[in-house]
């Protein structure tokens, strides 16, 4: 009971991108997580809609306003736009929800693809923990792009095991669109900066959790735990496909895997990093 009652006043904020194939997973895991006994509250900056508030089952769902400079804009110009809009908004909207939840903020939780958050969180005194929404196979292609142990773009050859630990010989045509062959002046250059960035801070995240699970590619979960520890904790589909232990979780939001034991870890140290925030101020 007690254990209970203290991962329930542990508060996570989750932020996904604004993007279907994000928001989806990141609300699967936030349903998760809210059956821990979590207190989780989940931020889509929009450009559609005006702020409000409204519950997604035991999530609470925060829609805020972000709107853009009127007329065409490069991928680039509206990324940066969206990150100075997070970074200003954030800080206000989080002593927001501390005054009115109840339970104060204490993790921030965001997409992998916004790594600058983590800076965010560690400015709000904020445990931070990265999703990565994609498998882990797509992972290790793009973090050793980032660690410069695959050349961009690829030599027109096989790439051999050597360069890409943990997976078997692919050819060109097999790796992500964004790291075969591409002009730097297209606008996909902007794009594999983006998905490559994801691993700017890697190695500092308090936690990192990936959308997929061991038994499904064993060997590239455990390359990529080798470099640094992280959670599997998919698949993050509805409940009703897996184990139908969240009760009304049967759809995605519209626009158990190896998951449970790592989720009910995460959720046991936030309890506990809780209660001793709380008896640190006794």
């Amino acid at each position: 009971m007690e254990k209970q009652e203290r991962q329930s006043k542990s508060h996570v904020l989750a932020l996904p991108i604004p993007a279907q194939g994000h928001i989806n997973p990141m609300m699967q895991f936030s349903k998760r997580l809210a059956s821990k006994g979590l207190h989780v509250t989940i931020v889509i900056f929009s450009s559609k809609v005006t702020k409000h508030t409204r519950r997604l089952g035991s999530v609470e769902v925060v829609t805020v306003d972000f709107v853009s400079y009127e007329g065409k804009l490069s991928s680039d110009d509206y990324s940066k736009q969206f990150q100075a809009a997070v970074t200003r908004k954030l800080p206000e909207l989080v002593a927001e929800l501390n005054n009115s939840s109840g339970h104060p903020i204490s993790c921030l939780l965001y997409d992998s693809h916004l790594p600058w958050l983590l800076d965010t969180a560690r400015q709000l005194g904020l445990t931070g923990a990265s999703l990565f929404t994609q498998s882990c196979a797509v992972d290790n292609v793009y973090y050793n792009v980032h660690e410069m142990q695959l050349k961009i773009p690829p030599e027109e050859l096989l790439v051999t095991v050597s360069r890409l630990p943990a997976l078997s010989p692919l050819e060109i045509t097999d790796l992500p669109s964004f790291v075969q062959g591409m002009d730097s002046e297209s606008e996909y250059s902007f794009l594999l900066n983006h998905v490559v960035g994801q691993f700017s801070n890697f190695r500092e995240a308090d936690w990192i959790f990936v959308n997929t699970f061991t038994t499904l590619e064993e060997e590239a979960v455990n390359w990529l735990a080798s470099q640094r520890s992280i959670k599997p904790i998919g698949p993050l589909i509805p409940s009703f496909y897996l184990d139908n232990q969240l009760e009304d979780d049967k759809e995605y939001v519209d626009e158990g895997g190896s998951s449970d034991k790592s989720i009910t870890e995460f959720a046991a140290e936030l309890g506990r990093k809780f209660h001793e925030t709380k008896d640190s101020k006794v």
